[in-house]
């Protein structure tokens, strides 16, 4: 197989990836994880096929794969077995765990699951690398994404017990191909900020700006229709950052007239998209979002789930003092939280519903401090494409990407959309696509007169 379709393979299992993740129910399942581990072979085999046959190492020094790599070193330290135990072997039918994480299983799955994130990410900075490639998987990501609100829209309409007419869920409230309203809801905002970003840049002729319009609205009625509170914020999150995105490189053009017209569609966009919350907003009370508001004013059953956070995080933040250098262990969580848990045992917790507090909990400080330098990274780079990125599809992937990022992340203080794996192959293809130093032509247009 010649070196271009090798190449061109390993850009299509990267798309396939992304989309079969998000179509086998978010992929939070042992079996579809399997799944995806398969893709990633299959991406592995063309990727060293590939580099054999261009007998040239194909890879992409981003140092964003760092705190990956961080993460996972972490972890293979908690699974070192030089903690020793406390418990009596008396109490036990068999030897407590003397590793530094409580859960020794769960670690080591979690790593397995960071090595296969990092080898989708590595692919993906490798194989998204030209402008075709950009602008066919940012558009085939937001007609997915669009076309599956509106199947989720229909199911919550006519089955909201079932996920795509096909599986019944009784212990969760799905929607479209998740199980989990909120985290399809965290996914639709991440697709919608990439739909605002290009429509913010100005970078699609006017056919392609009224699909992108359609769009938008499917995806934000289809997060309306989740009712999901975290989602709403993140949201309101996006836009502020696009329309402060698209300020900011506005007021960096040379040209006084360029500037003025720029600025000028930058606040047209910004009344539109007012416009958009505040359709949404009566959306959500024509719907039915009465209880989204009164669970936003506090006005909510106090034996409901997600009323507890508050206790959630303080009970973290004690697991946290305790295991201050390395946490409990990367994904043992659930098990470490029972010792702490002030609400004798009612609730099964899971999951902090706050992603930052749960990895310091987990990982400790050297887990958060992966996470922040990750986060540092990402809008340290991403800011410089979207300033010097002179072609406006560039700089609008660029910002679109960014701002959906920031979306999920601000969705990750009420919730943990993260775990769900779909939605973390989505964030790190986001990732790519705000920081890859892709070079798009120069597009040279005559004018009439010298601008100053």
């Amino acid at each position: 197989m010649p070196a271009s379709r090798l190449s061109a393979a390993s850009f299509i299992s990267v798309i396939a990836i992304v989309l079969s993740s998000n179509l086998l129910f978010g992929s939070v399942s042992t079996g579809a994880l399997a799944v995806m581990a398969l893709l990633l072979a299959v991406t592995v085999i063309f990727w060293v096929s590939d580099s054999l046959f261009t007998k040239n190492l194909c890879y992409s020094a981003n140092p964003l794969q760092l705190p990956l790599i961080g993460l996972i070193l972490i972890g293979l330290v908690q699974l070192l077995p030089f903690a020793g135990s406390s418990v009596s072997p008396d109490l036990l039918a068999i030897p407590a765990a003397s590793s530094f994480t409580i859960v020794p299983f769960a670690t080591s799955f979690a790593i397995l699951k960071l090595l296969l994130f990092l080898l989708f990410f590595a692919a993906a900075l490798v194989y998204v690398d030209s402008p075709e490639r950009t602008r066919l998987i940012v558009f085939v990501v937001i007609i997915y994404a669009a076309f599956m609100s509106f199947l989720g829209i229909l199911q919550k309409l006519s089955n909201p017990g079932f996920v795509l007419w096909i599986r019944q869920v009784d212990y969760s409230i799905p929607f479209a191909t998740f199980v989990n309203q909120h985290h399809f809801a965290s996914f639709l905002v991440m697709t919608t900020a990439m739909t605002l970003g290009l429509l913010f840049a100005g970078s699609t002729k006017p056919d392609k700006r009224l699909l992108l319009i359609i769009a938008a609205i499917l995806m934000g009625l289809g997060i309306v229709f989740t009712s999901s509170r975290g989602a709403l914020i993140s949201l309101v999150a996006v836009l502020g950052l696009l329309s402060g995105l698209s300020f900011w490189s506005g007021s960096k053009s040379h040209s006084k007239s360029h500037k003025r017209t720029y600025l000028k569609r930058v606040w047209v966009l910004v009344g539109a998209n007012v416009a958009l919350v505040l359709f949404l907003l009566v959306s959500v009370a024509w719907i039915g979002g009465s209880d989204i508001a009164l669970r936003s004013a506090g006005i909510n059953n106090a034996a409901e789930y997600s009323s507890g956070r508050l206790d959630f995080w303080a009970n973290t933040l004690r697991i946290t003092r305790d295991n201050p250098v390395l946490g409990t262990g990367l994904d043992t969580f659930d098990v470490a939280y029972t010792k702490y848990d002030t609400w004798n045992g009612l609730l099964r917790v899971n999951y902090a519903h706050n992603e930052y507090l749960q990895i310091l909990s987990e990982a400790g400080i050297p887990g958060l401090a992966c996470v922040v330098a990750f986060i540092f990274l990402l809008f340290r780079q991403s800011l410089r494409i979207i300033g010097s990125s002179i072609h406006p599809f560039r700089r609008g992937v660029a910002a679109g990407a960014l701002a959906g990022c920031f979306g999920i992340m601000v969705h990750s203080f009420f919730d943990f959309p993260l775990r769900t794996n779909a939605n973390m192959f989505c964030f790190l293809l986001f990732a790519v696509l705000a920081t890859a130093p892709i070079e798009f032509p120069v597009v040279i247009r005559k004018r009439k007169k010298i601008e100053e």
